[in-house]
């Protein structure tokens, strides 16, 4: 037997923590020293990932237009070409490798299943009848604060952010000018509330992104969130309701409560809660909304299927680029790249504390870098969990700073998509909404609180 057989093995089964050195180890034995310059270079692949996103949206001008998972590709290209020392084809199959774990396989089984019950669920109307049974139900004199139950409610069901602005800013600015109340606040009550959702919600991508990353249950990611925002969303509804004390409105129905559409959703939150594997939940989700459907006459079969494949492939720009990204940080932690910017980061944290302003400070950095909040927790997620095994950090605490930090983040940039979208809907700019967002600021100066007093106690 040749002495290079036993580095194969540790490359197949992963147990080496750097298995292209384990193909030349050292003649001690160990794990060659990761040099400085190395480690820069192992890091080398996400300069040219930004370089080729932040470029394109510069010359662009709009972030929207930045292609995404070509920047995941040239870099994905750029990191297997720069690994020197094993052959091409043992470099292809350790990017395979990261992009194909049980973690990230899971991850895309929920994305493929999240879409086709979202695109089903909408499709036979639950989208409509859950902003329509929201206003509904709201006293007339709470313009402000019943829009942002709205926004928290139907974000929290759908899972996506922009999907509850999409649906609510059109009435919102509509009730607005009705009102007297500025289009700006109430379209950044929407926005922010939306977030509300995104942060929290089991089927929302980011949700499925930090908890994937981190390997904890759903459940009890929410758990440990629901302690940092849910507070943080009290005071603001309590602002609004000061706010908006002397606005009323009377919201003019789409037609008759149909809380029978409602229900895949209320399905799908009550189920998650109570523990359920979440590809189970959202199986449940997808059967009752086609049955729904196709028995109120809102598709048939084959319309069912439709709107399931128009799901799932709606999901298909977020699956490459989880592989991608999952392929690129997996060259980029052989070559050493994640154990050097724990090196460095070591040299400035100091304990628990510390450990958890470094997540919440890298998420945040690379949120403004890519303006997508699910890429910035797949991008440093890898990295997390290694800080969070080295310092002590609840795997459930750190899963939670990565949701919360990337939507306070993505929730104040100008070129979000969330953002350009409410702007777009609402006739305004921006940067006049932002100036408004109180639950994204609440957010961050939540996350930061838990970080500083160790909160929630029992996940610290």
């Amino acid at each position: 037997m040749s002495e290079q057989h036993p580095s194969e093995e540790r490359i197949e089964d992963g147990s080496s923590p750097y298995f292209f050195e384990a193909l030349t180890p050292s003649e001690s034995g160990t794990t060659p020293h990761i040099t400085h310059r190395r480690g820069l270079a192992a890091l080398s692949p996400l300069l040219v990932f930004l370089l080729v996103y932040l470029g394109t949206a510069l010359l662009a001008r709009d972030f929207t237009k930045a292609p995404i998972t070509v920047a995941f590709l040239l870099a994905g290209i750029y990191s297997v070409t720069i690994t020197k020392g094993v052959s091409l084809s043992r470099r292809i199959r350790a990017f395979s490798k990261g992009a194909g774990t049980k973690n990230m396989m899971l991850m895309l089984w929920i994305f493929v299943l999240a879409g086709a019950f979202a695109s089903s669920a909408k499709a036979m109307g639950s989208i409509d009848a859950a902003v329509d049974l929201t206003l509904r139900v709201l006293p007339p004199g709470m313009v402000l604060p019943g829009l942002f139950i709205a926004a928290c409610f139907i974000s929290l069901s759908i899972g996506t952010s922009v999907g509850t602005i999409v649906a609510l800013v059109p009435v919102a600015a509509q009730l607005g000018d009705a009102s007297g109340i500025s289009v700006p606040l109430v379209t950044a009550v929407v926005a922010g509330g939306s977030f509300f959702g995104d942060n929290l919600s089991f089927i929302s991508d980011t949700t499925i992104a930090a908890t994937g990353t981190q390997n904890v249950e759903m459940k009890d990611k929410f758990r440990v969130n629901s302690f940092i925002v849910i507070p943080a969303a009290v005071i603001v509804l309590a602002l609004y309701v000061w706010m908006g004390k002397d606005y009323a409105f009377e919201y003019q129905s789409r037609g008759g409560i149909d809380l029978v559409k409602v229900l895949p959703y209320i399905a799908v939150l009550v189920t998650a809660i109570l523990g359920i594997n979440v590809l189970g939940v959202l199986t449940l989700g997808l059967f009752l909304s086609g049955l729904i459907g196709i028995a109120q006459g809102s598709y048939d079969l084959l319309g069912w299927f439709d709107a399931m494949s128009t799901g799932i492939l709606g999901m298909s720009e977020l699956i490459i680029v989880t592989m991608l990204a999952g392929g690129l940080l997996e060259i980029i932690r052989a070559n050493g790249g994640i154990d050097y910017i724990i090196r460095i980061l070591s040299k400035y944290i100091r304990g628990k504390r510390g450990a958890e302003l470094s997540i919440a400070g890298l998420v945040s950095l690379v949120n403004v870098c890519t303006a997508n909040n699910t890429v910035a927790i797949l991008t440093v997620g890898g990295v997390t969990k290694q800080i969070s095994k080295r310092y002590g950090v609840d795997s459930r605490k750190a899963a939670s700073l990565l949701d919360t930090f990337s939507c306070c983040i993505q929730g104040l940039l100008p070129y979000g998509a969330q953002m350009l979208i409410a702007s777009g809907l609402a006739g305004v700019s921006p940067v006049v909404i932002i100036p408004n967002l109180y639950y994204s600021f609440a957010l961050g100066i939540a996350g930061l609180l838990a970080v500083l007093f160790r909160y929630p106690r029992r996940f610290s």
